[in-house]
């Protein structure tokens, strides 16, 4: 409990510091968040800065998000891990903005507050059947195999059905369909959660189906991440060779888009070298294009579950400045299936006292100041209230991606600072004020010691198994092992 009531800990010596330290609250401890603390750092010597989060761990999207069997990609945690231990920073875990603390609070307490919680919901088709069982979102799917505590009891159902369809074609879909398919012997090793990896073993999937609602030529995913599942062992590739014919509009796209060009080549080459049929028991993997969910079904066997997506068939069609939207051409079909999981983008959440876009489901900003509202007026700006992230610019990009917005944002600071340098230099309680603030509401906030305590027990955990850590999963378990 030490661990937990000990202020002597926070309140180190700052006598390098101004008599008035910058108190800055990074709301948030993914990439968005731990970049935009560090380049704080950098830029303002006198800056303290402190990370709050409403899990016990740290690290948001690279624990919770990055497949399993992508390792290299989690090797910025040590970067991140270094800037939590700066002597200027404090990781406040176990902390949830609008319940442990209020945004009001917040901007009470410091002088710059950067909100990059990134997008913890998800988006909506609006359409009949959405919440049949077997239906989920790629969110829940993914924080489900990666140990995200909200998502442990979410209990897919692998074994009742020999299909399933993704809705999507960006890198989460295929990360889905890539622990779907890969041999489960072949994720034992990688830090997957323990009750993802029983169950992926006693799967029954076979068959999975990855559908756009454009063609091959515009699939959102890189050409790393198709390589990859492309590649996977004893699996039956199936595409219509029919939807790889290119119109002129096809070939001017991805002759100025060598990313596209690459998948698109990949796709056209996994059309013609692999088998026409698999064999009996073997895996299969089919990309589906031009097609749009127009319902989901339901089963006659079993009442309230989906057995399968009718789709309507796509076109492209111009809409000006060089764009093309998938459109419905009035023709359907059904695909059977006993799972679908949406791969149709995350949404962030609002919270009280937050100016929110909800139709881009972004809060208004420019460069990262917030604005009042919706307007995009630049003179309405929210004084020491910032956004870094998803939040900012929507649920686009890789982890580095971040680090630009991050820089941005952290020169929009910058800039506002000088032009306020005598607001800045009145004192804020900061990291005081929210220790005495989280005292008084009993919260038990979890430091990055004791996140270090959690990393070291997984890491042992995972030894015996022959893993690089074997993640604890609920909330309960964390917050006794950050105790101990």
């Amino acid at each position: 409990m030490a661990i937990f009531q000990a202020r002597t800990w926070l309140c180190r010596s700052f006598s390098t510091l101004s008599s008035h330290p910058l108190r800055v609250c990074v709301v948030g401890s993914g990439p968005a968040g731990f970049y935009t603390a560090e380049k704080m750092l950098k830029a303002h010597q006198e800056a303290e800065v402190d990370i709050i989060d409403r899990l016990p761990t740290p690290f948001g999207l690279v624990r919770s998000g990055v497949a399993p069997d992508h390792p290299e990609t989690k090797i910025v945690i040590n970067q991140f891990s270094r800037v939590a231990r700066h002597d200027r920073c404090s990781f406040f875990g176990n902390v949830t903005l609008g319940s442990s603390v209020s945004l009001l609070e917040l901007r009470e307490l410091y002088h710059v507050v950067v909100l990059a919680y990134g997008a913890e919901s998800d988006r909506e088709l609006g359409i009949p059947g959405e919440d049949l069982v077997g239906i989920h979102s790629a969110r829940e799917f993914v924080w489900w195999y990666n140990g995200h505590p909200d998502c442990k009891n979410l209990d897919p159902d692998l074994k009742n059905t020999d299909t399933a369809v993704i809705l999507g074609q960006g890198n989460v879909a295929l990360d889905i369909a890539r622990i779907l398919l890969r041999p489960a012997t072949e994720l034992a090793t990688t830090d997957i959660a323990s009750h993802a990896l029983a169950a992926l073993e006693e799967s029954s999937i076979r068959k999975v189906y990855l559908v756009g609602r454009r063609g091959p030529v515009q699939a959102a995913c890189t050409a790393k991440e198709l390589r990859e599942v492309l590649g996977i062992k004893d699996l039956c590739i199936h595409l219509q060779e029919a939807d790889l014919l290119k119109t002129p509009k096809d070939e001017e796209e991805i002759k100025n888009n060598r990313i596209q060009r690459r998948v698109y080549e990949l796709l056209s080459k996994a059309a013609t070298t692999g088998p026409s049929h698999p064999r009996s028991g073997q895996r299969e993997l089919h990309f589906v294009f031009f097609r749009k969910p127009d319902r989901f079904l339901e089963s006659d066997e079993r009442r309230g579950h989906v057995s399968g997506v009718h789709f309507e068939k796509t076109v492209l069609k111009d809409v000006g400045d060089g764009k093309r939207i998938a459109v419905g051409t009035g023709k359907f079909e059904d695909l059977e299936c006993g799972m679908v999981l949406k791969s149709i983008g995350y949404k962030s959440v609002p919270v009280d006292g937050l100016p929110f876009d909800h139709q881009k489901g972004v809060v208004p900003n420019i460069r990262g100041r917030v604005l009042h509202d919706t307007s995009g007026d630049p003179t309405l700006l929210e004084e020491g209230l910032y956004v870094c992230g998803w939040l900012k610019r929507g649920p686009t990009g890789i982890i580095a991606t971040n680090l630009y917005c991050a820089e941005e944002t952290v020169v929009s600071i910058s800039e506002d600072l000088n032009l306020l340098a005598s607001k800045a230099s009145l004192p804020k309680p900061g990291r005081e004020g929210l220790l005495h603030l989280l005292d008084n509401r009993k919260v038990k906030f979890v430091q990055f010691s004791a996140w270090e305590k959690i990393d070291s027990t997984e890491t042992r955990l995972g030894s015996l198994k022959n893993k690089p850590r074997d993640k604890l999963t609920t909330c309960e378990e964390l917050l006794k092992v950050a105790r101990e």
